[in-house]
């Protein structure tokens, strides 16, 4: 009689499915902090260049020196309007703190306004002869755009620049 009775308990057995252990919960993700920006240089001139590149174009008004990286937003814009003979020089952003353009012969703060358009831009205008275009131009390496809160934007001098600008002055 015992071996029948043992021989059902283990056929009970067999049929209750067998339970797998719960694994335990994932771990939660571990913050990781965005890394931190190289100190820079104390001479601006050493600072490394923004990745990006200048393009050229025209249109109705005039023509544009646009600076950034290939398929996304330009970061430096620099705009003729023949019409008026000034030039926009804008940067990306809705900062409308004093941009400081440093260059190898000039430094200057320019007042910027935000220009309400989509991407955010600021702008400031600056006659065809200012002074500050040929240093732009000219500068030796380049040229840096620095604002308040922002990351220095540092941009060699290419002919694009030279070439908007020589647009505005006809």
């Amino acid at each position: 009689m015992r071996i029948p009775l043992l021989a059902a308990l283990v056929a009970v057995s067999a049929c209750v499915p067998r339970r797998e252990p719960t694994p335990p919960p994932p771990a939660p993700p571990v913050a990781v902090p965005a890394p931190r920006p190289a100190p820079l240089a104390s001479d601006w001139q050493d600072w490394p260049v923004t990745p990006g590149s200048w393009t050229y174009r025209q249109d109705a008004r005039g023509s544009l020196a646009l600076f950034g990286p290939a398929n996304a937003d330009a970061l430096v814009t620099l705009r003729c309007d023949r019409a008026a003979r000034r030039l926009y020089l804008s940067r990306s952003g809705t900062a409308a703190t004093p941009l400081t353009v440093r260059t190898s012969s000039a430094t200057r703060a320019l007042t910027m306004q935000p220009t309400g358009g989509t991407p955010p831009y600021v702008a400031t205008a600056l006659a065809a002869t200012d002074p500050l275009l040929d240093a732009i131009a000219f500068s030796r390496g380049r040229v840096t755009l620095e604002q308040a809160g922002l990351a220095p934007l540092v941009v060699p001098p290419y002919a694009e620049v030279a070439r908007t600008i020589e647009d505005c002055r006809g």
